[in-house]
């Protein structure tokens, strides 16, 4: 019963990383990916992925979904909690100001935290909510 456990967990999270991969956001899975991404110049949205149901499931689609605006982050990346450990840990370390949250997004500009959606403002709301938080982020600190 243990190994179909493990072999449906994998497979969730398989899903859930090509699910926002799909959408156009770049995996980072080290420490050094993170930190050489974040440094770049420009606005970049880190989606803080994550199993969990609900909240995870109202949380990628809205990833995808709110890239249909013409205001976009240069860059979208995303960070696995529970899985890419270090990775999370590293992107989180960015966010000052702010509880680690999964799922959730984190907006930055040159490596600085401008705002997060956390996941108290994913979970139980609709998907269209949570794109149009992300839009409005999206509105004030992006440009065309």
């Amino acid at each position: 019963m243990n190994m179909n456990f493990n072999f449906f967990m994998n497979d969730v999270v398989r899903q859930a990383r090509e699910e926002i991969v799909e959408a156009g956001y770049k995996e980072l899975t080290t420490t050094e990916a993170v930190d050489e991404t974040l440094a770049q110049k420009g606005t970049t949205l880190v989606m803080i992925n994550s199993v969990c149901g609900c909240a995870g499931g109202i949380a990628r689609p809205a990833a995808k979904y709110s890239l249909q605006y013409n205001k976009k982050p240069d860059q979208l990346v995303t960070v696995f909690a529970g899985q890419d450990k270090e990775a999370t840990e590293k992107a989180r370390s960015y966010f000052t100001g702010y509880a680690p949250s999964s799922p959730s997004f984190a907006l930055l500009k040159d490596g600085k935290i401008l705002t997060m959606i956390e996941r108290h403002e994913i979970e139980g709301h609709e998907p269209i909510q949570v794109v149009e938080k992300l839009q409005q982020a999206f509105e004030t600190y992006c440009e065309e």
